[in-house]
């Protein structure tokens, strides 16, 4: 019992380690600052009278309050936990360490998820995020490897407890041609902004008779879903669109109706479709969605500071940088090539367990 109890204390110790790096990346004094400064604003009698600030402060009074409360949170329960561990040495109660453990994991794990979104700190961070799959060249296995990708990606969602809505969905002869994916939770977009790029297989080829190894790629592109405070004004001269018969799996109007909704902007070329929601115009409300992100991200991307000024020749593919490579043979290793953080358990990556490369590319973008 006494190792346990060393064990634990230490295991506390580390945490506290932690928590005091939260505080110092919080920089929780000059939050309390700019909390105090944001509460005697909204005390003030006109504030109401610019409602759309009015709101936009009180959003970022609680975004900060909430930052700081749970900091707080933190603390006061590795306190708790330290206190308990000591009253069960006094009275040396098995029970009560072995509930100690499970609590101090869980509390590590909190500290971990809170360390990580505080370097979500982007304007679009918070929203649900827009992931769409394309298949790359590799023929049959790059639709294989697509297929394969939304699935880690299912998986991943599943885990992170995000819920997914499929607004696009083109199969091919052996897997997908491409699917669009919402998904929705806090920070889905902060997060699954890291696997943007292409994504690179190796393996032995299950559609080669010779049993080749062959190469495939898929891409990525992961697009925030904007809220309603962040939409974007777009001509409708500049929009062409088109209606078709929904194809693909599930729907109560496929091959019924021409629900599905293909949009495009002219002056860029960008063409973006739904088909998988109940009806026209719920596709096309999503399809516009998809079209604002893409345009902001089109046009942060090309410092532009209208809409307007953006033209089809400023459009990249998407295809330029390879940022993972998943190799199944002849060895078994997942790297990441901008971190070069590497997993060699490629059936857990591919079962949604992701996040050490997710964090590695936050980690080294904020550094």
């Amino acid at each position: 019992m006494i190792i346990l109890i060393e064990e634990i204390l230490s295991d506390i110790n580390v945490l506290k380690t932690n928590v005091e790096e939260i505080r110092v990346s919080l920089d929780i004094t000059s939050l309390q600052k700019q909390l105090k400064e944001l509460e005697f604003k909204m005390q003030e009698t006109s504030f109401w009278e610019d409602i759309k600030l009015a709101q936009q402060i009180t959003q970022e009074a609680k975004g900060i309050k909430d930052r700081i409360d749970r900091y707080n949170l933190l603390i006061s329960k590795i306190e708790d936990l330290e206190v308990l561990t000591k009253l069960s040495q006094e009275e040396e109660d098995d029970e009560s360490i072995a509930e100690i453990k499970s609590e101090l994991v869980e509390l590590g794990n909190d500290a971990d998820r809170f360390r990580l979104e505080i370097l979500l700190a982007g304007k679009y961070d918070k929203n649900n995020a827009i992931l769409t799959l394309h298949t790359g060249a590799g023929g049959s296995d790059a639709q294989d490897w697509t297929e394969m990708l939304y699935r880690m990606y299912s998986r991943w969602c599943e885990k992170k407890g995000y819920k997914i809505e499929v607004l696009d969905y083109q199969p091919d002869e052996a897997g997908i041609k491409s699917v669009t994916l919402k998904i929705i939770g806090e920070y889905a977009y902060g997060y699954l902004m890291a696997e943007k790029g292409v994504h690179r297989l190796v393996r032995i080829s299950p559609f080669n008779a010779n049993g080749k190894r062959q190469t495939s790629f898929a891409s990525c592109e992961v697009l925030p879903e904007l809220t309603e405070d962040q939409d974007i004004d777009i001509k409708p001269d500049d929009l062409r669109i088109d209606t078709y018969r929904s194809g693909g799996a599930g729907g109560q109007h496929v091959n019924k109706t021409d629900s599905a909704i293909r949009i495009t902007h002219i002056p860029t070329g960008i063409v973006v479709q739904c088909q998988n929601e109940r009806s026209q115009h719920s596709n096309k409300q999503t399809a516009m969605k998809m079209l604002m992100a893409k345009l902001l991200d089109l046009k942060e991307r090309a410092k532009k500071d209208r809409i307007e000024d953006l033209t089809g020749n400023l459009m990249e593919n998407g295809w330029g940088s390879q940022i993972r490579s998943y190799v199944f043979h002849p060895y078994n290793l997942v790297k990441d090539h901008r971190t070069n953080t590497e997993m060699g358990n490629v059936g857990a990556v591919m079962d949604g367990d992701i996040d050490i490369f997710i964090e590695a590319y936050l980690r080294q973008i904020n550094k």
